[in-house]
């Protein structure tokens, strides 16, 4: 219903004389029914002002502007009604009762509606008319309602966010207090009870498990979970004995938060309810009427599916983040070379990317050290983030050549062996023993370049080394390497773009900022590093993270 051709076929077929005017009170559109009742075609309208056009004597004067309700209304943009008469095309004064009312967004009027009906000066017809008019304004504001709540509902992947969403548009707007259960493989769950803002200390009570589903119980909310239809509730339905556990814990609530009106319907689709949404009034001004079943029904049939999108993508989520933890192998530690590493997944509502680290030992005993990304946030980066992942390690430990050739080995496997697009890598030899000297020899595909901070705290991002990312199938490119010596005692850090990434700020921002907070942790424990870094940086980016920090041995250890 929220469509255009439904405001089209409304328009047209509306009985009433429909004339809607812009800013200028100039008319821009007429429905057919104002056509006929004004003896004038919808192109001889368009663009005249209203008022000049159709407000005349016979003898083609104006009316007077003082005492003219029409006019004062458009003026002042005014809602009003009135009687009056209209001059047609053919010169005679037509009869008519009218009601105008603005058109706003924002608080801006943008123009005026002008509906309009030939019953001449009859209060009646005044009267039957704005009743009309009024339940077109309630019935846009419904779907208005319907069309917030969807829109608020697919700006979130993440369930509590997109609850506390849902409440804030029907809370008070149009309940006092809502209840949203799910079933589950587990039974029945209340996953959400928003009310008034002072009474939140009443939610949490009722939140949580609820009893199992009786086959037998005729109480209103089961047999909404049980799939049937919307179900009113009045005073005297609220105060009937439970006939189930389940029903006794609905009726409690709907006591304890004062119900005197309750509208339960369906979450999900007829096919497949997945719960129920109960929306209760506790004013006997204000009780919920047929009406509004439909409306409700179709934000019920909405939240069930976005509640479920959401559960979905959460255990996805839980999926993909399982799998690159595990994937996550644990570190060596050669001799008094000490290595730490961290994983921060997304912030709820975000998915999982394919961020990861490693490090191993080779066989010409050199530490491989690798920090990769491979693009794309879903279970699917996560898995091509595990075929990289070992892809890299065989290909490192068969092969005793530069960085550069083992990435470009790999670069050629990935279209080939994976389903990867495309992915950003860094592999880095460290060279060196326990005496020193030590030195880095990496290259990069594409990533974030590496830190090295010094123990007297300089930081010096690596930039040398940097060739194609993996995928761009330009294979024929060779990629460089680079080389440099690692001071006693200092750090070096490898990072994926999640920890300098902060949304409506450049990229060099994000990097001054680590660069500056790296510096000044130059001489903690390289533990406490890694967990200092990822808290002086601010949130707000929606990756994950993943870090892998080494710290060089001094020479007198």
């Amino acid at each position: 219903m929220t469509q255009p051709g439904f405001w089209r076929e409304v328009f047209d077929h509306l009985g009433a004389g429909v004339a809607v005017l812009d800013s200028s009170d100039r008319i821009i559109a007429v429905n057919p029914a104002a056509e006929e009742l004004l003896g004038r075609t919808a192109s001889a309208m368009s663009g005249q002002d209203f008022h000049v056009l159709l407000h005349r004597h016979v003898e083609d004067a104006t009316l007077p502007q003082e005492p003219c309700r029409l006019l004062t209304a458009l003026t002042r943009r005014l809602r009003a009604r009135g009687a009056d008469t209209l001059l047609s095309e053919d010169g005679h004064l037509i009869p008519v009762t009218w009601f105008s009312d603005p058109v706003t967004r924002n608080g801006e009027a943008l123009g005026m509606i002008v509906l309009m009906s030939g019953d001449g000066t009859d209060r009646e017809a005044a009267v039957s008319l704005a009743a009309h008019v009024t339940a077109l304004e309630d019935l846009t504001d419904r779907l208005a309602l319907a069309a917030e709540i969807a829109t608020a509902l697919a700006q979130t992947l993440d369930t509590e966010e997109a609850l506390a969403r849902l409440g804030r548009l029907l809370v008070p707007r149009l309940a006092d207090w809502i209840a949203i259960d799910l079933r589950t493989d587990e039974g029945v769950r209340r996953l959400a009870v928003i009310g008034p803002e002072s009474r939140d200390t009443e939610r949490d009570a009722w939140q949580g498990p609820l009893p199992a589903l009786d086959e037998h119980s005729r109480s209103s909310l089961v047999r909404v979970l049980r799939g049937g239809d919307p179900v009113l509730m009045g005073l005297g339905d609220i105060a009937q004995p439970p006939d189930s556990p389940l029903a006794a814990v609905q009726t409690g609530f709907l006591q304890a938060i004062g119900a005197t009106s309750v509208l339960i319907t369906p979450l999900g689709t007829v096919r497949r309810v997945t719960g129920a949404l109960t929306l209760a009034r506790t004013g006997a001004a204000r009780p919920f009427d047929s009406a509004e079943v439909s409306l409700i029904g179709d934000i019920g049939r909405r939240v069930g599916l976005a509640i479920d999108n959401t559960l979905r993508f959460g255990r996805q989520r839980q999926i993909a983040e399982a799998m690159q933890r595990n994937l996550l192998a644990s570190l060596p530690q050669p001799g008094r070379l000490r290595l730490a590493a961290r994983y921060q997944p997304a912030p709820a509502g975000s998915q999982v990317g394919g961020d990861w680290y490693d490090a191993f030992l080779l066989r010409d005993g050199a530490t491989a050290l690798v920090i990769g990304d491979v693009v794309g946030h879903d279970l699917a980066a996560a898995a091509g983030m595990a075929q990289l992942h070992g892809m890299l390690r065989a290909l490192a430990w068969d092969r005793t050549g530069p960085p550069s050739a083992i990435v470009d080995r790999l670069d050629q496997a990935v279209p080939v062996i994976t389903n990867v697009p495309l992915a950003t890598v860094i592999l880095a030899r460290l060279e060196g023993s326990d005496e020193g000297p030590w030195q880095l020899r990496w290259t990069n595909a594409g990533h974030p370049p590496p830190l090295l901070v010094t123990p007297d705290g300089r930081a010096e991002f690596l930039e040398q080394g940097q060739g194609l990312l993996l995928g761009t199938g330009l294979s024929d490119v060779s990629r460089p390497d680079a080389t440099v010596p690692l001071p006693p005692r200092a750090t070096l850090l490898f990072y994926t773009d999640g920890l300098i990434e902060i949304p409506g700020t450049d990229l060099d921002i994000g990097l001054r900022r680590l660069r500056r907070h790296a510096a000044a942790l130059a001489c903690h424990a390289l533990d406490d590093f890694c967990d200092q870094v990822l808290a002086r940086m601010p949130p707000g980016t929606a990756d994950d993270v993943a870090l892998l920090a080494v710290r060089i041995p001094a020479v007198s250890e």
